[in-house]
């Protein structure tokens, strides 16, 4: 449900610089993540973290920059995938996450957030946005060009050879072979599989009849654990079709899918991200610091690519530990500074986030206290 629309996250040269002074932390008194040019910093300590693998590029770039401003902190994550991520944070394992999907309302209703102090809400930030490629191997094609149905047909079984006619009316003068399609889906619960499964409930709901889902709701195809497990399988035999965060999708090479949006044919890209998340709302009846967007996947306006993630950061407001909340606390605040997006977006290729945007996951950072 929709009740409000951020202004201009599509203005990605137009990043005004916040003076993210940082909030000191919180009653710990300990110094913010800033800038890497800060000195001085008091913080010390060693963090676990863990969740969306779509993520991991960034997080190292993040962690990279926040530890050379903070050299006594140590901040790990593993790249386990958004449900693996989700269900630590709920043990108490990591006190804060990356997942590929906000908390649905029932999860939040049922509470259990091990991480947190009692009593706690939590804040989700959507700190990283990307779009999902469809990549492919298919011997001597670099590109094509798909609609959602023909999409949605190649990964229900529906379209089972690359020559078949719907894929060649969409690409007129690219040779097709003869050659059996074999689709390959993520194994493990992902936000990744989620958001592309979404895409396809919404935009092809007479093909993929599935809802959306984190776990592959079909038993054909093929299982690969991880955005690793995808990539390395798609890349490692001819006429297999995925889909995988762009920025893996670019690293290793791989041909790509161009989407039918209205009348054209949009390749990914961080602009073409930003432009599909600057049409959505935010998700209804959400406390203050849950910033979960709801995104508009069968949007016709040009330019906008449909098949993208929001990764967001998942904290607690409260910890019973003030060191942990300090560290958490100026971590993330270093995440949403222009800094920190400029170096995701330069080692991932993700959009960073808009000034407008911004000043809401600041004002959900504020909200982190101890007890």
């Amino acid at each position: 449900m929709k009740i409000t629309r951020f202004a201009q996250l599509g203005a990605l040269t137009a990043v005004a610089a916040l003076a993210l002074a940082g909030c000191a932390a919180n009653e710990g008194g300990a110094s913010t993540g800033g800038s890497s040019s800060d000195t001085g910093s008091n913080l010390s300590g060693e963090v676990a973290s863990g969740g969306a693998s779509s993520q991991e590029v960034a997080v190292q770039a993040w962690t990279a920059g926040f530890q050379t401003a903070n050299q006594g902190v140590t901040i790990t994550y593993d790249p386990a995938g958004s449900g693996a991520g989700r269900e630590s944070f709920q043990a108490g394992a990591f006190p804060f996450i990356g997942s590929d999907r906000a908390f649905k309302d029932d999860e939040i209703a049922a509470g259990g957030f091990g991480a947190c102090a009692d009593g706690s809400g939590i804040i989700e930030l959507p700190t990283y946005i990307s779009p999902i490629a469809v990549i492919f191997n298919l011997e001597g094609v670099d590109s094509l060009n798909l609609d959602a149905a023909t999409v949605a047909g190649l990964f229900t079984g529906t379209i089972t050879n690359w020559n078949d006619p719907a894929i060649a009316a969409l690409n007129p003068g690219v040779t097709l072979p003869s050659l059996a399609v074999t689709p390959v889906h993520r194994q493990d619960d992902s936000g990744t599989t989620e958001n592309f499964t979404d895409y396809l409930y919404q935009a092809a709901p007479s093909v993929w009849t599935s809802e959306p889902d984190g776990e592959w709701p079909l038993t054909s195809g093929e299982a690969a654990n991880g955005t690793s497990g995808v990539v390395s399988a798609v890349s490692g035999a001819n006429g297999t079709i995925g889909y995988a965060d762009a920025s893996r999708a670019a690293q290793e090479g791989l041909s790509t899918v161009a989407i039918k949006v209205g009348d054209d044919f949009v390749s990914y890209s961080p602009e073409a991200a930003a432009a599909i998340v600057d049409e959505s709302p935010f998700v209804e009846g959400r406390a203050d610091g849950d910033l979960a967007i709801e995104l508009e996947r069968t949007s016709q306006e040009a330019g906008v690519y449909p098949i993208v993630l929001i990764s967001y950061m998942i904290a607690c407001e409260q910890y019973s530990d003030n060191n942990t909340a300090s560290i958490v606390k100026s971590f993330l605040e270093y995440v949403a500074s222009e800094e920190g997006q400029t170096a995701a977006a330069d080692a991932a290729g993700s959009a960073p986030i808009s000034d407008s945007l911004r000043e809401r996951v600041n004002s959900a950072i504020d909200l982190i206290v101890t007890q």
